[in-house]
């Protein structure tokens, strides 16, 4: 009952809610990421969404788009902004996803959505984290979020879509704002983003 209609319900009063409270917070960071990524303030990109189907994630823009002599987009650190970097580590790039999950591509817990050229890499196993919406944050993320490796996020995203109840999202939840506050496991070491998924 909590996984086929509750938890959708909750998904959108709460992401509702959320985004009425962050409304001030999601204009100042649309406005000063405007003028620092040339009028581009948001970030598109095609993810795998619940039983692999394709949707548009929204962030905030976080790195400009600056290239080499050469045409080539310069290294993920060398185009993070210091604001982007405000952003990424207060969170804040996060908020626009809340328009996901009111529009049904996402939840506000699940297994976070990844890049689609990752899917055809999935083992059996690892596939079953499409089996429940993406989520903004989830169980792997507060057991590590970029700063484990990738075997372990898909072991956290497994037993959560097997182990999935109101009580596991209220405590994923808590333990989000904890690490929130405390800014933890966001980039790996050295590292604007984590390293990509190759394959198991």
């Amino acid at each position: 009952m909590y996984r086929s209609f509750i938890k959708r319900i909750l998904d959108f009063i709460v992401a509702l809610l959320a985004f009425a409270i962050l409304s001030p917070i999601f204009l100042i960071a649309t406005i000063g990421l405007f003028f620092a990524n040339n009028g581009k303030p948001f970030f598109f990109q095609r993810r795998p969404g619940l039983h692999e189907k394709i949707f548009s994630i929204i962030k905030f823009k976080t790195m400009n788009d600056k290239k080499d002599a050469d045409g080539n987009l310069l290294s993920d650190e060398e185009r993070l902004t210091k604001l982007g970097m405000l952003v990424r580590k207060t969170s804040i790039d996060e908020i626009p996803q809340l328009i996901n999950v009111l529009k049904g591509e996402m939840s506000l817990i699940g297994p976070r959505p990844l890049l689609v050229e990752y899917l055809p890499l999935y083992n059996a196993q690892q596939k079953e984290r499409h089996l429940l919406r993406p989520g903004i944050t989830g169980w792997a993320q507060v057991n590590g979020r970029n700063a484990i490796s990738w075997e372990k996020k898909f072991e956290y995203d497994v037993w959560y879509v097997r182990n999935l109840s109101f009580k596991l999202d209220v405590k994923i939840l808590y333990l989000t704002i904890l690490k929130v506050f405390k800014s933890e496991g966001i980039n790996t070491e050295n590292m604007a983003t984590t390293e990509r998924f190759k394959g198991s």
